[in-house]
């Protein structure tokens, strides 16, 4: 039997490097001929799956600030004139402990950072995957980030008297192209905006969200009135506390679906083209939400294109029914019924589940 393992992370608990490798290391040893390939959909990472396919990409490693603006390592990759930016390695949830989430102040200067640090190496056409941030800032912190780093790359350490004005024609100078890696259709402001639907989750709290969502409206107002056009009502805009919005607006950025983006980087067809048996994929929790756009349906478009069988593993399953009316061709929950959430989260066991999950001599 022929495999190809294509897990995202387990959230909280294995990366999709981990949990792709675990699950086709077990596959080879127990006689079958499993493909590693690890995937994400834009969020978190993105770059260690990217990394374990690309082949002449150089992983550049830089200090930035955190959400919370404390100095950590972010890291991106770097191929001559191309970037692949990961939003979540400067502003990330995962790089909070929920006792530290603060939304109302959590901001996306690391990001900025980021970006600068690639553009002072020659990258001039970056990807950005957006996805679990701890931000709803806008991105006014990214773009305040990027603003410092630039003047601070000319021998000007205080730019508080500067203006986006400042700045703005330098970065156009650069012709930049930004795409954007993001499966959310979400604009940036009202009931289906940033901070309404992805605030609670950031820590927010009822009265947060509604400071944030004027918030987000005013940002927009301003930028329209500076630029003449507004982008907040676009699908996507709201992705990742509202940067989507401020690369579109102040970038043109082109929005594409991360996970489908992600799968022509690595050359998913080119290996379904190699006709494996069977494709397995997996997230941490399946459930309908899957079917909106997740990498794991995507997966299986692309394997029933190919008449792949393609089968979803996950730590946790809810609207299974519904799961396999969508093509899969068997959804299977990786942890035996009444085991502890405590227990399936521990790496090692979620490890061993996997290895346990597909036995290819049945």
């Amino acid at each position: 039997m022929k495999y190809i393992v294509a897990l995202d992370s387990f959230k909280g608990c294995l990366t999709s490097v981990e949990a792709s490798e675990a699950l086709a290391q077990s596959l080879n040893r127990n006689g079958a001929e499993a493909l590693c390939v690890p995937v994400s959909d834009g969020g978190d990472g993105m770059i260690d799956a990217l990394e374990y396919s690309l082949k002449g990409w150089e992983r550049v490693t830089c200090h930035v600030h955190d959400a919370l603006m404390r100095m950590c390592l972010a890291s991106y990759l770097l191929n001559g004139r191309q970037a692949i930016v990961e939003s979540a390695q400067a502003c990330g949830l995962i790089k909070l402990k929920d006792e530290t989430l603060r939304p109302l102040l959590a901001t996306s200067y690391g990001l900025g950072e980021l970006m600068m640090d690639a553009i002072n190496k020659g990258a001039r056409e970056i990807v950005v995957g957006l996805g679990g941030t701890a931000t709803s800032d806008c991105g006014l912190g990214m773009l305040k980030g990027m603003k410092d780093a630039l003047f601070r790359s000319r021998g000007v350490f205080d730019s508080r008297f500067k203006t986006w004005d400042d700045v703005a024609p330098d970065l156009d100078s650069l012709n930049l192209k930004i795409t954007l890696a993001s499966d959310v259709t979400n604009p940036l402001y009202g009931p289906q905006g940033a901070a309404a639907v992805f605030g609670p989750q950031k820590g927010a709290t009822a009265s947060d969200v509604l400071l944030l969502d004027r918030k987000a409206r005013s940002f927009a107002t301003m930028s329209a009135c500076h630029f003449g056009y507004d982008r907040s009502a676009e699908p996507g805009a709201g992705a990742a506390g509202g940067l989507g919005y401020a690369f579109m607006q102040y970038f043109n950025a082109d929005v594409q679906s991360g996970a489908e983006l992600i799968l022509k980087r690595i050359g998913f067809d080119d290996l379904l083209s190699q006709s494996p048996d069977m494709v397995i994929t997996g997230e941490g929790k399946s459930d309908r939400q899957t079917l909106m756009g997740k990498i794991p349906y995507i997966i299986l478009k692309h394997c029933k294109r190919k008449g792949i069988k393609c089968i979803l593993l996950a730590g946790k399953v809810e609207d299974k029914d519904e799961l396999e009316r969508s093509g899969f061709d068997e959804v299977k929950c990786i942890n035996p019924e009444g085991m502890s959430l405590e227990e399936a989260m521990k790496p090692e066991t979620a490890k061993r589940q996997l290895s346990l999950a597909i036995n290819p001599r049945e």
